[in-house]
């Protein structure tokens, strides 16, 4: 999501006398906060006109009591609740009353996190109308590794795509663990050298060479050294490459594989894959190596390895090497 107009009238002290910031996606909530927080008061005024307050410690009639207040040493004074989504919603009548006559001067900000707030309430409609509402959404897994390369860029860096992509597959969709370990590669790559691979592995201790990616690769070209190799480092590794990750990422790949088959107009192949142009070439490849016929039967085999790895198959080995490799033989036989 862009959360950048908002982070600029903020900077330009433009502010709404509430703020509601909502979703499963903590990080923007947290960016939003911390923004304001740094914005309305400076050091010296923080200690007369800034309340923080969370969710669980506090109640709706000492938020609005403190809403009414008037600065005393400055243009606003500014109210945060943090864990916003503790406090008994249910008693939320006083603060619904409040915001038929909002004290002008105040800033409250409410950080309800983890979930959505229910749209159906009065009270969401009144902020809505006099104040800003900002939904926080978890990013989808296939927006990961764009979102890491403008994140990257907006920092005056920049990633090379396979490294990006690398990042979103280990490191999940929490925005504030990916932000975390960008800042510190950050912290060791020279702005003006692009971020690589071998900077992953270096500094967040990510194998470039013996990764999921690797192994697609492999597979895609027929490489069945390669991919045995690296079926032995995730064996040796498990705690690195959970098997569960690596069959769902390999299933994710294969079924690109199968979409690309499907798709008349290859020039929009990049596009209708969600992925990078700079992979398309390597799902081409895949496709003259894999039919339809047989990467449905590829899909099939991923399916029947998922189910034993979770012992689902009356006395079938949960072994992640044997797994993988019959796996692998599968795929290239």
């Amino acid at each position: 999501m862009n959360i950048s107009p908002i982070l600029a009238d903020i900077k330009k002290r433009k502010y709404v006398p509430i703020y509601l910031l909502h979703g499963e996606e903590s990080y923007f909530i947290d960016v939003i906060s911390d923004a304001l927080e740094n914005s309305v008061l400076n050091d010296a005024q923080k200690g007369f006109d800034q309340t923080i307050l969370y969710g669980k410690d506090t109640d709706f009639s000492t938020i609005v009591n403190a809403a009414k207040r008037y600065p005393m040493m400055s243009d606003y004074q500014l109210i945060i609740i943090k864990e916003a989504q503790d406090l008994k919603w249910k008693d939320d009548d006083l603060l619904l009353k409040y915001m038929e006559q909002l004290t002008p001067t105040t800033v409250l900000v409410l950080d309800y996190k983890y979930s959505k707030f229910d749209k159906r309430k009065k009270l969401y409609k009144a902020i809505e109308k006099k104040g800003l509402v900002v939904e926080s959404n978890k990013l989808y897994d296939d927006k990961v590794a764009a979102w890491i390369g403008s994140y990257i860029k907006e920092q005056g860096w920049n990633m090379h795509p396979q490294a990006a992509a690398l990042m979103a597959e280990y490191l999940g969709t929490e925005l504030s663990k990916i932000v975390n370990e960008l800042n510190k590669l950050m912290l060791n790559v020279p702005k003006e050298r692009e971020i690589s691979v071998t900077d992953i592995e270096q500094n967040i201790g990510i194998s470039k060479d013996f990764n999921v990616f690797e192994l697609n690769t492999a597979l895609a070209r027929r490489n069945a050294f390669k991919a045995y190799q690296i079926v032995d480092y995730f064996a040796a590794n498990p705690k690195s490459n959970p098997l569960v990750l690596v069959l769902g990422n390999m299933a994710g790949y294969f079924t690109k594989i199968l979409k690309y088959h499907y798709i008349i107009d290859k020039s929009t192949a990049a596009k209708e894959l969600g992925v990078h142009p700079f992979f398309l070439k390597e799902y081409e490849l895949a496709a003259r190596n894999y039919n339809r016929r047989k990467t449905f039967a590829i899909i099939e085999a991923l399916k029947d390895a998922d189910l034993k790895s979770k012992g689902m198959h009356v006395g079938s080995n949960t072994n992640t090497k044997d797994i993988l490799t019959e796996l692998i033989f599968s795929i290239l036989n």
